[in-house]
């Protein structure tokens, strides 16, 4: 039957929000909210936190709209709905675009206009900065985009508070540095998959040698960040002292990313030891800051 006429599955439709993606940005939403000085009635909390979601979800339907001809192209992405011929990219489209809607005025109506803003950013940002023009135009597309992915925190923060502050910042600037080792990290052992979709990664641009000396140049200010709330007296010991652990131990694997040699996925291990910790790294470090800020509070 034509997919056109074909209504599309639920389980389609909540492929599009990309839900592993969805699973950590919400994940440091919540954390933002919970780390603010103000705390919210849980009714206003939990609907802060269901438009996060809501908003990524809507940003991954679109991308998946816009993407539909590289998915197809790339093993890793060919499953998706669109790509796979369980959906028209009109579903796809009026979805995503229902999706940002709803959850923007939801925001700004249950919590604050200055958080509905931030969350409208970050959709706009994702989609027309990222999707739209960095991702097929440049090698440092994932640098300049990162900062979609570094909305959230920020986002529950102000949703609490209603306003910006230094620790939000930091956060925000720890998961806008973390992307591109993270990213790289992955694209060094899938690059033949960019190759083929034509996408500018790093790697398929300028070589292995040069992206493994980009991902740990970009470690270094990333450690930086993660630390640096504890010297500025913003959180306390419980945080500062799982910082240092779990950054020593990203340094460690990203200078190992640095010093592998390997031209084959085969001979990757390093790579794929630093692109599973990444994502370790980023839930461990921020639930460290939540019990923190619980304890102390």
């Amino acid at each position: 039957m034509d997919p056109a006429l074909m209504p599309a599955s639920p389980r389609d439709l909540f492929a599009l929000t990309k839900p592993r993606v969805m699973s950590l940005v919400v994940f440091t939403g919540l954390c933002g909210l919970i780390a603010a000085p103000i705390a919210m009635p849980w009714v206003l909390a939990f609907t802060a936190v269901l438009c996060i979601a809501v908003g990524a979800g809507a940003a991954g339907a679109l991308n998946q709209w816009y993407e539909a001809d590289l998915d197809a192209k790339m093993k890793r992405t060919a499953g998706r709905p669109l790509p796979a011929g369980r959906m028209t990219r009109e579903t796809a489209l009026h979805f995503g675009v229902g999706l940002s809607f709803f959850s923007v005025i939801l925001m700004g109506f249950a919590t604050n206009w200055h958080a509905a803003l931030w969350l409208a950013i970050s959709i706009l940002f994702y989609v027309i900065i990222y999707t739209m023009w960095l991702k097929r135009r440049t090698a440092q597309n994932i640098v300049i985009g990162g900062a979609a992915g570094a909305f959230p925190p920020l986002i529950g923060w102000v949703a609490a508070t209603g306003e910006l502050a230094l620790l939000p910042v930091l956060l925000f600037a720890i998961i806008f540095l973390w992307t591109p080792p993270h990213f790289w990290a992955l694209s060094l052992f899938i690059k033949s998959d960019y190759g083929n979709a034509g996408v500018p990664m790093l790697p398929v641009v300028s070589g292995l040698k040069a992206t493994r000396i980009q991902q740990f140049v970009y470690t270094l200010p990333m450690v930086a960040a993660a630390i640096a709330p504890w010297p500025l007296g913003l959180v306390g010991a419980i945080y500062g002292w799982a910082s240092v652990a779990l950054n020593a131990v990203f340094l460690l694997l990203s200078l190992r990313v640095l010093l592998n040699t390997a031209q084959e996925p085969s001979g990757m291990k390093p790579e794929k030891q630093l692109f599973g910790f990444s994502i370790l790294y980023l839930f461990v470090l921020f639930a460290a800051l939540v019990v923190d800020r619980m304890l102390l509070s």
